[in-house]
């Protein structure tokens, strides 16, 4: 290896150099790659995940699946900046305890910001050659109401279905897209959704055909026979970017990259069979799993691991912890945590050669990684979005079953105490949340009605007309107002 560490830019013509460094670098002809994939939101989880799996076939032969990036958002337009400058490559740092592995990542060859040049990413999805569009555009990205289970749309994406509308959103972008391809009799595609959702492809299916049937109902039916909507689990932990990042890569390994994407070493992608015609890449080649039913997967993921990181960043927090490894290894936490999973594991149907004890028993480990440098505050963020995805379903299971749920009504009221908006020492909580304002002011509610928080059917259904649910949530919520979050898990756990 060399020791040469004077920094050097990323870029095409840096590779060779670069892996004289010590780290990974497309080995693959980038030119002679065709992009297959278009992508919507290129944000750190899918260049740590999606683009890596791809980055893998590419490098044993395959040319026909790399990845054009489109960004949808104005806010992207930092990522467009980042990776034109590098040719489209960027650095992923996998870290685990003391150990820092760096990998050049070739797999994105194109990136079209979609504010800049709509049109251009309309003729990307449109093309012959794009036979997957794929997307994490977050989990509230998809304009579905939680209640109803019907799609509705926000101002941005009505705005999209106006007659002559410039498209603005993921789904106008993709049915402009899609009209585009029945029109040229190019045919359909698939629309892989990788968002942390319970049936995402179905919610997709939704969510895009309502859009269709709004916008052109002859489009709609077009999609049900021409589009493929498979379900998806996807699990790696990739905290956002920080400077320290680009310090440490450029201090270790010299390599200067804009944007680089850390993550943990575990990675895991299950995908239901059920792609389009026009194919699919062989992921399983690069360590992926294709079942026929991704349920019992994506239950694993989002009832253990997901609602488990929701003990720990509204515990964590009011503990006054910043990072997600000091919230799992404050030892009241951690037991939370192992409580709370074993309160969650018989709400987890099992498929055959599924793992589900590994898979648990991997959780706290992989939380403790102080090397991630992951925070409470990610963890935290868009909880409107998440909690009834991830936790009330896991609450609603047991319910049915005649299962108590100390442990999950214990985070819920952890979540309604931190929405208050102020912490245990009297400091403003910085919140990132779509519904905050909606949030905060039932919270402050709970002084005169303290079942305010969860009263919301639209994200709690009927669960404030429980009493296996409010009785102990009750308990826990007045514990954290009155007594603190460090006194309330001792007398939740009994310690």
């Amino acid at each position: 290896m060399s020791q040469d560490r004077t920094p050097v830019a990323l870029s095409a013509t840096t590779l060779e150099e670069i892996a004289a460094r010590g780290v990974e670098v497309p080995s693959y002809d980038r030119a002679a790659v065709t992009a297959g994939i278009v992508h919507l939101g290129v944000g750190a989880f899918h260049r740590v995940h999606q683009a890596v799996y791809t980055d893998d076939l590419l490098a044993a032969g395959e040319t026909r699946w790399g990845i054009c990036g489109v960004g949808v958002l104005p806010q992207d337009a930092a990522m467009a900046e980042a990776l034109r400058a590098q040719d489209h490559l960027y650095t992923v740092v996998v870290k685990s305890g003391e150990e820092v592995r760096a990998r050049v990542i070739g797999s994105i060859v194109d990136y079209l910001l979609a504010p800049e040049d709509p049109e251009a990413v309309v003729a990307r999805i449109a093309h012959p050659d794009t036979r997957i569009v794929s997307m994490t555009i977050t989990e509230g990205g998809y304009s579905v109401n939680e209640a109803t289970g019907e799609f509705d749309p926000t101002p941005q994406v009505l705005a999209d279905l106006q007659p002559g509308a410039t498209p603005s959103t993921a789904f106008g972008l993709v049915a402009a897209g899609l009209a585009r391809r029945r029109q040229d009799g190019v045919g359909g595609l698939t629309l892989l959704s990788c968002d942390n959702l319970p049936g995402n492809g179905d919610l997709a299916r939704l969510a895009f055909l309502a859009f269709a049937e709004r916008l052109d109902p002859a489009l709609a039916e077009w999609m049900r026979a021409e589009v493929a909507f498979p379900n998806t689990m996807v699990d790696r932990i990739a905290p956002v970017t920080t400077d320290a990042d680009r310090a440490l890569l450029r201090e270790r390994f010299g390599v200067v990259d804009r944007f680089p994407a850390v993550c943990e070493p575990f990675t895991m992608w299950v995908l239901q069979e059920a792609f389009a015609p026009t194919g699919r890449p062989r992921w399983e080649d690069a360590g992926a799993t294709f079942a026929e039913d991704v349920r019992p997967y994506e239950l694993m993921k989002l009832g253990l691991l997901n609602s488990s990181h929701q003990a720990l960043a509204y515990f964590g927090h009011l503990l006054g912890h910043v990072h997600a490894d000091a919230a799992a290894t404050d030892p009241d936490v951690a037991e939370l945590v192992r409580r709370y999973l074993d309160e969650a594991t018989p709400t987890i149907p099992r498929a055959e050669g599924m793992d589900l004890e590994g898979f648990r028993d991997e959780l706290l480990p992989r939380f403790s990684n102080a090397a991630i440098g992951d925070t409470v505050a990610r963890l935290a963020a868009y909880s409107s979005d998440r909690i009834p995805q991830w936790l009330v379903p896991v609450i609603r299971e047991n319910l049915a079953a005649g299962r108590p749920v100390p442990m999950a009504a214990a985070i819920v009221a952890s979540w309604a105490r931190y929405a208050e908006g102020v912490d245990e020492q009297g400091r403003p909580i910085d919140a990132v949340d779509n519904r905050w304002e909606e949030r905060h002011a039932a919270a402050l509610a709970q002084a005169e009605d303290p079942l305010a928080f969860v009263r919301s059917r639209t994200l709690f259904g009927d669960l404030a007309e429980r009493p296996e649910f409010t009785e102990p949530y009750l308990a826990a919520l007045t514990s954290l107002r009155t007594e603190g979050a460090r006194a309330t898990l001792r007398r939740l756990l009994e310690r």
